[in-house]
């Protein structure tokens, strides 16, 4: 990125689209199909309107990719469809901005230190053996909506000290609300104001309220008893810089976006990994295997997670074809210049996971499912902005390492006792990209213990 005076005359090449629509029409009909698209024909900067004024830059070279992620002039913000989020989640890591977000980034990093993610990870364990108990007796099921049910329980159990009973009770459906709600209303570029008491703001508004009174009467409860918790809220509540911590409104902003950010995208994730896994039942033999050489005749514990190599590499090649964040946007606060070009002030850059883990050039045969390529440091030998699942820079996911550990386990949990394969009463499997890419009509997978 250069000085204004620098800046080139040229805007990267693109599709025409129509004059007044651009390429909307193209994009909301196959999103995933029309970016991969773009990036081909293209190259590594394609440039292509969105209705009447919104213009975007689809960034697809690791070398600008790392440029914007490094963003060392602090003149790209987080998208819009992100800044929708305020309204729900307040000024929480994944909203704020510059200074005020590198202040909280630094307070909250010791809730996400490898000694507490340890912790957090017998909890996983525990938590993902009891939601399978349930699975006893059953030939199928529809593995997307478990998985939903198990990330939920773990954040609440990890967050909270809630058992999964409570944490479904007090914050599984509002949380389902503001979600599917949260989702309509980025997606919806003329959404109204919040305070305009249409249906759609009215349930979404009370959503929130209902899950505000439920996380500060946690806040206070723990302020009275003057108790020391070891889960994500009472690290966060000894959080401080300058001897400074959190205010009330701060801790209800972060723990609003931890559950944003670190429920569904960990949910999808497990689904995809089982999808594919699925459809491979001889990379689902590797990790049998791997699980028995393991653990032996006991069951899985946090404590094996470094040794569950098969398992991490089907993670990381699940995020490689299906990451859950599949798409990074940031916008222009100035004019600017990227790959030789110009970007204007209020345009955004995309910077799509989903693309660029499918770029035959890193990956050879780059739509097959193959784990083994993650073998031996595979991801060391790749440039830096070539694989990026958690984001990049100074605003990677905080949680990268916990929902690591939580999927890991997760899957060895369940696949330990089980394998699984596509139900024939499953609907064609089709990537739907909202906030986080899910399987649009969820997942039937037939289940047999081992």
């Amino acid at each position: 990125m250069t000085n204004k005076q620098e800046l080139p005359p040229h805007r990267p090449p693109g599709p025409a689209g129509t004059w007044f629509k651009g390429s909307l029409d193209a994009f909301k009909k196959d999103p995933l199909a029309f970016l991969r698209i773009q990036a081909e024909t293209f190259g590594p900067l394609a440039s292509f309107r969105l209705g009447p004024f919104q213009r975007f830059h689809l960034v697809n070279d690791p070398h600008l990719i790392s440029t914007v992620f490094a963003d060392k002039e602090k003149r790209l913000v987080k998208s819009r469809d992100i800044q929708t989020l305020k309204s729900i989640v307040g000024e929480g890591l994944l909203t704020s901005e510059k200074a005020f977000h590198l202040k909280q980034r630094r307070m909250i990093q010791p809730a996400f230190r490898h000694t507490h993610i340890a912790k957090y990870g017998e909890e996983m364990t525990a938590v993902t053996k009891q939601i399978i108990r349930n699975w006893e007796g059953k030939s199928e099921l529809n593995i997307a909506d478990e998985m939903m049910d198990i990330t939920l329980a773990i954040i609440a159990k990890t967050m909270f000290s809630m058992d999964f009973e409570e944490g479904s009770r007090k914050i599984g459906k509002p949380m389902e609300s503001i979600m599917k709600l949260g989702i309509r209303r980025m997606r919806n570029p003329f959404s109204l104001p919040l305070w305009i008491p249409v249906r759609d703001n009215r349930r979404l508004k009370g959503a929130v309220q209902e899950l505000d009174r439920v996380i500060y009467r946690i806040i206070e409860k723990r302020k009275q008893s003057g108790d020391n918790y070891e889960d994500l809220l009472g690290i966060l509540m000894q959080a401080s810089e300058g001897g400074k911590g959190l205010t009330d409104r701060q801790l209800r902003d972060e723990l609003m976006t931890i559950f944003l950010a670190g429920h569904e995208t960990t949910a999808n994730l497990l689904t995809w990994t089982l999808y594919l896994l699925g459809q491979h039942p001889e990379e689902q033999k590797k990790i049998h295997m791997e699980l028995d050489n393991v653990t032996g005749k006991g069951g899985v514990k946090a404590a094996h997670f470094m040794n569950f190599s098969c398992v991490k590499n089907a993670v990381w090649e699940s995020m490689r074809l299906y990451p859950p964040a599949y798409v990074v946007g940031r916008q222009a606060e100035t004019d600017l210049e990227l790959g030789g070009y110009r970007i204007k002030k209020g345009e955004t850059l995309l910077l799509s996971q989903y693309v660029m883990h499918r770029n035959a050039s890193f990956f050879t045969e780059p739509d097959l499912f193959k784990p083994d390529r993650f073998k031996d440091d595979f991801m060391k030998s790749l440039p830096s902005g070539t694989y990026f699942p958690f984001g990049g820079g100074a605003r990677i996911c905080i949680g990268n390492h916990f929902s690591l550990m939580e999927a890991v386990l997760v899957l060895a949990v369940i696949l330990k006792q089980y394998r699984v394969a596509i139900s024939d009463n499953c609907p064609a499997v089709k990537p739907q990209p909202l906030i986080t890419l899910r399987p649009k009509y969820g997942l039937i997978m037939e289940i047999h213990k081992r």
